[in-house]
């Protein structure tokens, strides 16, 4: 195939940090393995992009040229942080195409690569070339069962959000061109196909969320059982079950094996306070700690020395899946449509959402059956290595990507 112009454009890209962040640099790089780039992000990432790439050469960067764009200052100064970023998206992509045809650039394809979902919309169409869009996430509802432990205010703010995602689903003129215009979707759950109502081939169901191989191999069950949970501290996570299920998979041990048993949850948010208080309350201190954001390279150690991935969230994605996998990490998780939806038997257990007791005993008995069976523990252990070699490395990404762009 001739290499083909791609027009990506890019929200978030910053090689140092993992997420959304890490997603725009990968398939950056995934985009160039193939084929030329134009990679178009914020201009408060550039920083970052120019020190990585001086810190680590790579041949690739040649099929790489990056425009930085955002709007001027007083169409931005209200935004903060995180704060008002989907608005300040949805402004930055309209501002892209006036920005492009300034240009006059030359390209085959334009993509909609990151920080977007299955409500907000894409202008780039209006460039006149065959669009892909995505990958493109759908988050649904968390069951309310799960936000009872939690402030209302959170129950408040997921059902106003999915109030207004429903406003954009039925009445936005500009998500319905967004859809109709696109030559492929990429999406990253079956959530996406049936709330846009995809029909045809003009679709495809792949995860977004990938890892670098950190070169592990399946792990041996160690004299120790230590429990590893990454993520920011919201009820989203689910740390609340990640902590209650692990209490009781406490109590069903012996005093002399509960010493060796230990849940490490990785993170920050509003909710610490919250998860303290569970760990004292229950006097379970020495057996839960709590750890900060810290260095990826530091993560990675973590990774390295835990034996299972626990991880009861109830989003749509979760890129700490794909590292966990890599490592060689068996992974507990609900059954939904994010994680849920790429973890087999194989490689982990997929716990059914119900009522919160029951959603506490299930991932304990997860956490039992591997804690007491070997064979289980290894065969799940070379299974979680088999799943991320199979569906989550990040060439993998790219080889669809570049056969999305062949079909169009």
């Amino acid at each position: 195939m001739s290499t083909k112009i791609i027009l990506a454009s890019c929200y978030a890209v910053n090689p140092f940090k993992g997420s959304e962040d890490a997603m725009g640099w990968n398939f950056i790089k995934q985009i160039a393995r193939f084929n030329k780039v134009f990679a178009v992000t914020r201009e408060n990432n550039q920083e970052a992009i120019e020190s990585y790439m001086k810190q680590n050469p790579d041949e690739v960067y040649n099929n790489i040229s990056f425009i930085y764009f955002d709007l001027p200052y007083w169409m931005r100064f209200w935004k903060k942080g995180s704060h008002g970023a989907m608005l300040y998206y949805c402004m930055w992509q309209k501002g892209i195409v006036t920005h492009i045809k300034k240009k006059k650039l030359v390209f085959d394809i334009v993509h909609n690569v990151n920080f977007h979902n299955d409500w907000t919309p894409s202008f780039l169409w209006k460039l006149e070339k065959p669009m892909v869009w995505g990958p493109v996430g759908h988050h649904p509802l968390i069951p309310s069962v799960y936000l009872e432990p939690y402030s209302v205010k959170y129950f408040i703010k997921d059902r106003i959000t999915w109030l207004i995602k429903n406003l954009f689903w039925n009445y936005s003129a500009a998500l319905k061109k967004t859809v109709s215009n696109a030559s492929h979707i990429w999406c990253m759950n079956t959530g996406v196909v049936e709330k846009l109502n995809l029909k045809g081939s003009s679709y495809s169901v792949f995860p977004s969320v990938a890892s670098e191989d950190f070169g592990q191999g399946s792990k041996d069950k160690k004299s120790h059982f230590q429990v590893i949970s990454v993520g920011r501290f919201v009820p989203l996570k689910g740390f609340d079950l990640s902590i209650r299920s692990f209490i009781a998979f406490l109590d069903s041990v012996s005093l002399s094996e509960r010493a060796n048993c230990k849940l490490t949850l990785v993170g920050s948010g509003p909710e610490r306070g919250f998860y303290e208080k569970i760990i004292k309350e229950h006097n379970v201190q020495d057996n839960v700690e709590i750890i900060e954001w810290i260095e990826r390279k530091e993560l990675m150690k973590l990774y390295e020395r835990a034996t299972l991935f626990l991880f009861p969230s109830h989003e749509g994605a979760g890129m700490v899946v794909a590292e966990a996998l890599s490592f060689g990490l068996p992974v507990i998780c609900l059954d939904n449509i994010g994680p849920g939806q790429y973890i087999t038997k194989e490689c982990g257990f997929v716990i059914p959402e119900s009522d919160y007791t029951s959603s506490i005993f299930n991932l304990k008995q997860a956490l039992s059956k591997l804690y007491l069976n070997e064979t289980l523990f290894s065969e799940m252990s070379a299974g979680a290595r088999k799943r991320y070699l199979d569906i989550f490395t990040w060439e993998s990404r790219g080889e669809h990507l570049n056969a999305i762009y062949n079909n169009l």
